[in-house]
């Protein structure tokens, strides 16, 4: 599996588990909880954009040896 990939399913779950835990913390009104969780959350989004940057970055890679092969 490439790393772009499992920066996007790792990135996604850490979005649902940080969800999961605000949620929580508004629930049971332990702030604590609701903080770690919005942390958690911001860090999956962050994840998921690294992987979607390696994607872009594999795909110009492999437009630039296409133009090489043809130049």
């Amino acid at each position: 599996m490439k790393t772009s990939t499992k920066d996007n399913i790792k990135g996604g779950f850490h979005e649902m588990k940080g969800t999961i835990k605000e949620e929580l913390g508004k629930v049971t009104s332990n702030c604590n909880l609701k903080a770690e969780g919005k942390a958690e959350k911001k860090a999956g989004k962050v994840q998921q954009r690294i992987g979607h940057a390696k994607e872009a970055v594999a795909d110009l890679k492999g437009q630039l040896s296409d133009l090489k092969k043809t130049g």
